[in-house]
């Protein structure tokens, strides 16, 4: 849903120097000429330290494991930062269109970190998000509990110590230009620089995701036991790059900040899995990554579900010890604990199915049966009691919290297995990244021979198990060796499970098969092979077939060439910014409804953060336009908001993804009474008049505004 102009290679050099720039501030050592570079893309990819024992099990003294990980680093935060650029040409982009890039839910959160550091002091700034009345007007909500905006507090927090130090000293933190747009359009200013707060936001999340890649090829090299095994996984991540996440498009999303902490707290999950004795520090550094995981991301709860319900699985088969599983156990719910307070006692974490099975599995860990009962019976007796008393435990404690915030998720789920759809569950089902995984995706996996590299992983873990299960005699010396790779095979499970389910859940499949892709370098599944030189040769092969692929999709993504231009939303914003007092009330679609918020400061009725159940009632009220009421219904609703101007798309209107997506067809589940009658919208956008009355128009955006409200309606 974000508004981009994208154009493939085929740009003229007319095209490409549209723009010129004439500099309004220079820096020494700074050419005034525009910046190059959009053939020439390379990639490599980050490694950090990690625990000490990781780095001596890979055999790299710690300047070796400095290099590297700086390298990699240095080399994704390369490639992300040049994909953004090329896709939105965001260098050469006014503070007007730079936060219209961020679009629908990256442009809300966006919106917080502008406040903080528009503030007249930080701690104004955070008064000002907990106790906002912009975002649900007339509503007072703390922002911070509801969208989990610590990131934001951060980044504005080091936004205003690094232009604060900088200031003090007198040193420049941003070039500005005079952009010429051409086709008639008044010149803007840019600026690009660390000073710049939009630079500064992207540039930090892209920071974050270059540790990660180091962090991600040190999880391969050590799980593996090769460091052929990190470059193998760094290799599958850049060559499944595009179905390995999307953080170069979408830097304000939260699985930007949150995905890399899990890919730490994955890493020394992996190290206590296969450390005998347990340590303090680790599980503590373990809570710690929990922790950031979970703060900046209101989904990592369903995540980290899957990993604990992949614990306690190896736990059933007799791979985890029951003091192992506690201890881990602990540590999660203290982390539960510790977050549930940062967030200000935000319900979801405490009614979520996370927090019921952390309970439920406790119980079940240390029960057992009689002596002549068998193990397998003792197996699907534990599984069977884990999932019932979490759903039991999950709805009762829903029920006695009064918390319905996720019941959406429920519906969507049943809408997955049954015919269930209702207004909210279409809202999302309609949207391709929650709909089933496209068969196009395991494809690209197979091109890449991603899947059949996984698929031989997994079947010789299986033979593995087997082994372990069964030959008594191996058991002691191959037993933690099976944990590890026990868990790393149902956890893949797991999120391949997600994925097929939620398309959008990939991005935790496609990462992990790429961990699990370097064990084809482990000793302990693949010593079949012969000597340890022929192994080496034979992955090296491998590389180099997966390279055939996985350089085109490179340069597939290397090609996009784009510019983001919304020059209607821009005549919408500027539109509102001098024609509206400041305090008028906004309605409209969720995505346009961020915008206005973040460029204008205008109160706003409903935004994109769906997660909330009392904002998914206002938005069905708000989306009645795109109904087949009548006007007089949806005029009273309106009113009853409070509402001043109502922004009408007319794609919304008419808008399908595919049969039955329409807004008007979404309605009609809701109201088939109405069913076969013209959608009020079209009445609207043809004559807004009697209901209504038209104050603002171009090709896309039509504004309406709402009657004042009768003390009968109040």
């Amino acid at each position: 849903m974000v508004a981009k102009n994208r154009k493939q290679t085929g740009k003229s050099p007319a095209t490409q120097t549209d723009r010129d720039r004439s500099p309004l501030v220079s820096l020494p050592g700074k050419s005034n000429v525009r910046r190059p570079g959009r053939e020439g893309k390379a990639f490599n990819s980050p490694h950090p330290n990690g625990l000490s024992g990781i780095r001596h099990k890979l055999g790299l003294t710690p300047s070796a494991a400095l290099k590297l990980g700086t390298a990699l680093f240095l080399g994704k935060l390369y490639h992300l930062s040049q994909l953004f650029e090329n896709d939105r040409h965001f260098s050469h982009l006014s503070n007007l269109e730079k936060e219209m890039a961020f679009r629908t839910e990256m442009g809300l959160y966006y919106s917080y970190y502008k406040t903080i550091i528009e503030a007249p002091s930080f701690l104004n700034g955070l008064h000002m998000v907990m106790n906002d009345n912009l975002t649900e007007y007339p509503l007072v909500i703390n922002t911070l509990k509801r969208f989990n905006l610590y990131p934001e507090v951060v980044l504005a927090s080091w936004y205003r110590m690094y232009t604060g130090v900088m200031g003090y000293f007198g040193i420049p933190t941003k070039m500005c230009w005079s952009i010429n747009r051409g086709e008639g359009l008044t010149p803007v200013d840019s600026c690009e620089g660390m000073g710049d707060p939009a630079y500064f936001y992207v540039a930090c999340v892209f920071l974050l995701n270059g540790l990660m890649m180091s962090l991600f090829c040190g999880y391969g090299a050590y799980l593996s036991g090769s460091r052929l095994g990190g470059i193998i996984t760094t290799l599958c991540f850049f060559f499944n790059h595009g179905e390995s996440t999307r953080v170069m498009w979408t830097p304000p999303l939260r699985e930007s900040f949150a995905y890399p902490f899990l890919v730490l707290q994955m890493l020394l999950l992996t190290y206590i899995l296969r450390t005998r004795n347990l340590s303090r520090t680790a599980m503590v550094a373990l809570g710690i990554s929990n922790l950031c995981f979970m703060l900046p991301w209101q989904f990592a709860q369903f995540v980290l579900l899957t990993q604990v319900a992949s614990l306690f699985a190896s736990y059933i088969l007799g791979y985890l010890a029951a003091a192992k599983m506690q201890s881990i156990l602990v540590t999660h719910m203290i982390t539960l604990g510790v977050c549930f307070i940062l967030m200000f006692g935000n319900s979801m974490l405490l009614t979520s199915f996370y927090a019921s099975s952390l309970v439920s599995i406790w119980f079940c860990v240390p029960v057992s049966l009689p002596m002549f009962a068998s193990f397998f019976l003792l197996q699907v007796m534990q599984g069977l009691a884990w999932v019932g008393s979490t759903v039991l435990l999950k709805f009762l404690l829903s029920t006695i919290l009064g918390a319905s915030d996720d019941a959406h998720i429920s519906g969507l789920i049943k809408s997955k297995f049954t015919s269930y759809n209702d207004f909210h569950t279409l809202m999302y089902t309609c949207a391709a990244e929650f709909d089933f995984m496209e068969l196009e995706t395991p494809l690209r996996y197979l091109k890449t021979l991603l899947l059949p590299i996984n698929v031989l992983v997994v079947a010789l873990i299986v033979l593995l198990y087997f082994l372990c299960a069964f030959l008594s005699v191996l058991i002691r010396s191959v037993e933690h060796v099976c944990l590890q790779l026990v868990y790393h095979s149902l956890q893949l499970v797991a999120f391949a499970v997600l994925a097929i389910l939620i398309m959008r859940l990939k991005l935790f499949l496609t990462p992990h098969m790429c961990i699990m892709a370097s064990l084809i370098c482990s000793r302990q599944l693949f010593s079949w092979i012969g000597e340890k030189f022929k192994h080496q040769v034979t992955v090296v092969v491998i590389m180099a077939i997966m390279a055939v692929q996985g350089v085109a999709n490179l340069q597939a993504q290397w090609a996009i060439i784009g510019e983001f231009s919304n020059l209607p939303q821009e005549e919408l914003l500027d539109w509102i910014q001098d024609n509206t007092r400041p305090n008028a009330v906004f309605a409209g679609a969720m995505p346009t409804m961020a915008s206005v918020k973040l460029s204008t400061g205008r109160p706003i009725v409903n935004h994109p953060h769906y997660e909330d159940a009392g904002l998914r009632d206002r938005t069905k009220l708000v989306y009645s336009m795109y109904s087949r009421m009548s006007g007089e219904t949806v005029k009273k609703n309106l009113m009853k908001l409070g509402v001043d101007f109502f922004v009408l798309e007319d794609s919304w209107c008419t808008r399908r993804t595919r049969p039955g997506c329409s807004m008007p067809e979404i309605w009609d589940i809701e109201d088939p009474q109405n069913v076969g009658k013209i959608p009020l919208c079209t009445h609207m956008s043809r004559n807004s008049r009697p209901h209504f009355t038209t104050v603002f128009s171009n090709d896309i955006y039509k504004v309406l505004k709402v009657p004042k409200v009768t003390k009968d309606l109040r």
